[in-house]
């Protein structure tokens, strides 16, 4: 169980209480998923006592009836949580001076609360990094649920395809997809805003959809993703709706060059920034560096971006069972943006997507 290794981390660094307060960490360790908005949600273990969640008072049989089998503990809104939170902390425990928080996301107005109430207590460890590292290495069941979540993102790319025509907007193209993964897929939850862009719109990166038409003899570039029993999806495509130009054509192959063979040089033992190397290296011989303005890849489960980065300056040795994303992209200007995407995770001698949408250039016949 995840929430073993927290409880023996906090055991050798001799840290006494852990204060979780991210949702998806949350989850993460219990298995129980909840969007707490303005109210207080969180997960308190402790080196030498049980665990417990505590939760807004209109969730607390929800949360009982979830994976999660220890305490749980709600509060009203009439109430204060602090309060109760350190109520229930001195009831568990004798032990509570040394605590660790999530540096990456308690917020400063939740940190002082918590102070004011172990007002002799120490803060200053930080749980974060040990987060990022159990979560790096991906079990067999959270593998299928990321495949499951790259078929979902596979159906959805053919519904854009297939939405695509002279005149209708970006917006109407991922209306589209959002609807029918909905009506046939039951898919509730994208793991980002669907982009879809066309033509120079593609050129930023993270523009759109916006209300952009769709026009003749132009690159429409999909990013999209879901989110399938909590994990998430992530995968571009470019394609071609009618004619291109012969500059066009050409950084949609070197892009695709670039993303293959980062593809097959992935394996154990080599690092996230030789990785990175290999895509960009191919995509700077073409002429093209300057236009390749992100990182590689990044990792990918519960959340859409997660630890590590594939990117220039980062050492990590790549394992068997890190899953993360390979998408290069060429990104000119006035003129179009290319990328392709794919997730997925590192073999005993490999890589293998998650998404296999095919990356040849598809070139889409003109619709009125």
């Amino acid at each position: 169980m995840n929430l073993d290794k927290l409880q023996e981390w906090l055991q050798q660094t001799a840290t006494d209480v852990a204060y979780i307060s991210n949702p998806t960490t949350i989850a993460y360790f219990t298995g129980y998923e909840m969007e707490p908005h303005e109210r207080i949600f969180s997960l308190l273990a402790f080196k030498d006592a049980e665990p417990f969640v505590f939760v807004p008072a209109l969730n607390a049989e929800e949360a009982k009836n979830s994976e999660w089998k220890g305490n749980v503990y709600g509060y009203l809104d009439s109430e204060n949580p602090w309060q109760l939170i350190a109520d229930k902390v001195r009831q568990t425990t004798k032990e509570y001076q040394s605590w660790a928080i999530e540096k990456d996301f308690l917020s400063v107005a939740h940190y002082q609360n918590l102070r004011e109430q172990f007002p002799a207590g120490d803060f200053t460890a930080d749980v974060s990094p040990f987060i990022q590292k159990i979560r790096l290495y991906k079990t067999p069941t959270e593998i299928k649920k990321l495949q499951a979540a790259g078929a979902e993102a596979d159906f959805a790319f053919q519904i854009g395809f297939d939405a695509i025509k002279t005149g209708v907007t970006e917006r109407y193209i991922a209306g589209q997809i959002e609807y029918q993964l909905k009506l046939q897929k039951g898919v509730m939850h994208e793991s980002f805003e669907t982009i879809v862009q066309t033509g120079a719109n593609a050129a930023n990166p993270h523009l759109g959809p916006t209300m952009s038409k769709v026009k003749p003899n132009e690159l429409v570039l999909f990013d999209l993703g879901t989110m399938h029993e909590g994990y998430a999806s992530d995968s571009s495509r470019t394609v071609a709706y009618g004619t291109l130009s012969a500059k066009e054509k050409e950084i949609y192959e070197v892009n695709r060059e670039a993303q293959q063979a980062a593809i097959d040089a992935a394996k154990p033992g080599i690092t996230a920034q030789e990785l990175d190397s290999v895509a960009r290296d191919i995509i700077t011989k073409a002429g093209y560096g300057q236009y390749f303005i992100h990182r590689l890849g990044h990792g990918i489960g519960k959340e859409v971006h997660e630890y590590p980065s594939i990117v220039q300056g980062n050492d990590l040795v790549l394992e068997e069972g890190m899953c993360f994303s390979i998408e290069p992209g060429i990104y000119i200007p006035g003129l179009a943006g290319v990328r392709i995407e794919d997730c997925g995770v590192v073999t005993k001698n490999g890589y293998e997507p998650f998404t296999h949408t095919d990356k040849e250039l598809k070139i889409l016949p003109l619709k009125d």
